[in-house]
């Protein structure tokens, strides 16, 4: 059902009428310096691709690289203590994994997920005339960078680390019960990156108004003075898809492209819809926005507006 062709968040396998098989994987270096934290944050990261395509996680395999003269068994231990909980709060079960000797510490899961093949969601499914809704604030990026560089404290990263263990679980339960047309998660290539390819596999164009993204404030004020590589990748490799106003300033700029982790999901889906959707995501406590709409102009990409 779903391949390689639109680089979407996780390939999709229809093995009967009624039940589509999700698979995916991901894993990355340490972005915390707390183990339990950081297995935690690479699970949710892992989990979420399945959300994105509207599923249910069912199991989970560590994937794990680590430098074993350099990195103690009990901090391996409290890495995979973390990844454990969130799995277990997934619902899934971790079946097993693989470990290998590393030079520099990595970890995320390989997961597996089902759905309804009807309630299948991919980044080609927006339509023009959808509305988008974005689910977590923007800058967790920006504030790692700032927190490894020692220009804030581990306390001012606290925000982030509690976005980035946050489950996509109940928002992707809530965008398939209000019949969403499309979705991807905001993760590597910034929210501009992954929204670019929602635009491309859907054919359609994408505005979005920047004084609604919820983003948060210390990362734009990180932004106004700092971009690190991941960012100006993210630019330099899309940014002649986008048109941003005048209006917008630079920091919101580079908070746009700036990669996330364990980010938000993007959800396209009918004006009828929306209102609805929003109101029972920010029920729940998630700190969801409806940030633009999907247009039958510029297709394939961006514009940001004021």
């Amino acid at each position: 059902m779903v391949g390689m062709n639109t680089a979407d968040d996780a390939g999709v396998f229809r093995i009967s009428d009624d039940v589509a098989l999700i698979q995916t994987v991901d894993f990355f270096t340490p972005i915390v310096d707390d183990p339990h934290q950081y297995g935690q944050i690479a699970a949710a990261n892992s989990l979420s691709d399945v959300y994105a395509m509207g599923g249910r996680p069912v199991t989970a395999l560590n994937i794990c690289g680590f430098p074993s003269d350099e990195v103690a068994p009990e901090v391996i231990a409290e890495i995979l203590r973390g990844a454990q909980e969130k799995v277990i709060e997934s619902g899934a079960v971790l079946v097993g994994g693989h470990s290998v000797e590393d030079v520099e510490p990595k970890f995320g899961l390989s997961v597996t997920g089902i759905a309804h093949p009807d309630d299948v969601k991919t980044n080609a499914g927006a339509r023009v005339g959808d509305l988008l809704i974005l689910t977590k604030p923007l800058g967790t990026g920006l504030l790692s960078d700032a927190y490894q560089n020692g220009e804030i404290s581990e306390d001012d990263l606290q925000i982030a680390i509690d976005s980035m263990v946050q489950l996509n679980r109940i928002a992707a339960e809530l965008m398939v019960a209000h019949g969403a047309h499309g979705c991807t998660d905001i993760t590597g290539f910034g929210l501009l990156g992954h929204g670019l390819e929602m635009a491309r596999a859907s054919d359609v164009g994408l505005r979005i108004r920047a004084s609604d993204v919820p983003r948060f404030d210390l990362a734009v004020k990180i932004a106004a003075h700092r971009e690190g590589g991941g960012l100006r990748r993210n630019r330099a490799a899309r940014g002649h898809a986008v048109r941003f106003a005048t209006e917008v300033d630079e920091p919101l700029r580079r908070l746009f492209f700036d990669p996330q982790t364990s980010g938000g999901l993007l959800i396209a889906l009918a004006p009828d819809g929306a209102d609805a959707l929003l109101k029972s995501l920010i029920a729940k406590g998630i700190m969801a926005r409806q940030i633009g709409e999907a247009v039958a102009e510029h297709p394939g990409k961006i514009e940001v507006v004021k």
